[in-house]
């Protein structure tokens, strides 16, 4: 795995991440959830030039990642994360989005 591809996997203590935890994906093209199950796995995901905001519930332990969408697309809804997990998300995310303004602008 390079420097541009990070992959954040969330709790097996956390509710419906026990024996297939729920993995954020962020790379300098998209965030992506991705849901694993028995045979394959769910994904959805968002360009990051797409990505309107990301929000961040937390808890004692644990933390809820919102990632919306400028296009209308409904958002990514992820919980399970630890709480670094989440805000290192967001700030890739807004770093990732800066330097695409900074090379496009």
């Amino acid at each position: 795995m390079d420097d541009e591809h990070h992959v954040f996997k969330a709790s097996r203590w956390t509710k419906g991440n026990l024996f297939f935890p729920v993995r954020i994906e962020v790379n300098p093209e998209r965030v992506t959830r991705i849901k694993p199950r028995l045979f394959g796995a769910s994904e959805e995901s968002i360009a990051i030039s797409k990505v309107a905001s990301v929000t961040i519930e937390t808890g004692i332990f644990f933390s809820e990642i919102r990632i919306d969408s400028s296009g209308g697309a409904n958002p990514i809804l992820s919980h399970g994360h630890f709480k670094e997990d989440a805000r290192a998300i967001r700030a890739l995310v807004e770093k990732l989005q800066q330097s695409r303004e900074a090379t496009n602008g």
